[in-house]
């Protein structure tokens, strides 16, 4: 009797320890689940992350090749604007300015043509309304038979490369 009395303490000390082992396995077993868990949800944000990049990075890929002119236009401009006003103020009576004249407007041309390659539109507004996205005001002047904000004259043309400002066109605006 003495014996099945030890094997009863003995299997209830055993129950005990099976039963602390078994809560302790369990609680490690919870916490790495939640610890999976947790690194899997970092693997996702970070895989998403990783995506936005690669997207962020082909659009400014993108605006670089796209305005990579930007600079460049702005220089060429000036010998455009040189190049009509040359245009404007010579004299076509003089024979001999006469062919030099038909040089200019033949490089005018080309370049204008090598614009359109590139993406570079003039905005030349004449009688349209003022948009002070696009319009400079230089002079704004009162005039009856036009309506307020109407643009009445083209100082300097302007230039988008790409459907973006690279010159606002200087105009003149009626009050």
């Amino acid at each position: 009797m003495a014996k099945d009395k030890t094997k009863k303490v003995t299997k209830k000390k055993n129950d005990t320890v099976d039963k602390k082992k078994l809560d302790d396995c369990q609680k490690q077993l919870e916490e790495a689940q939640q610890s999976t868990k947790d690194n899997w949800d970092k693997v996702l944000r970070t895989q998403a992350e990783i995506e936005n990049l690669k997207r962020r990075q082909t659009i400014e890929l993108e605006k670089a090749h796209k305005y990579a002119l930007d600079k460049f236009v702005k220089e060429l401009l000036s010998v455009s604007d040189s190049m009509k006003i040359g245009l404007k103020t010579a004299n076509e009576t003089d024979v001999e300015i006469k062919t030099i004249i038909e040089g200019v407007v033949m490089t005018d041309k080309l370049l204008s043509d090598i614009f359109k390659k590139f993406g570079i539109a003039e905005i030349n507004p004449v009688n349209e309304v003022f948009n002070p996205e696009m319009h400079e005001a230089v002079t704004i002047i009162p005039i009856p038979d036009k309506k307020s904000n109407d643009i009445v004259e083209v100082v300097q043309i302007g230039y988008t490369l790409n459907d973006r400002l690279v010159r606002p066109a200087m105009v003149v605006v009626a009050q």
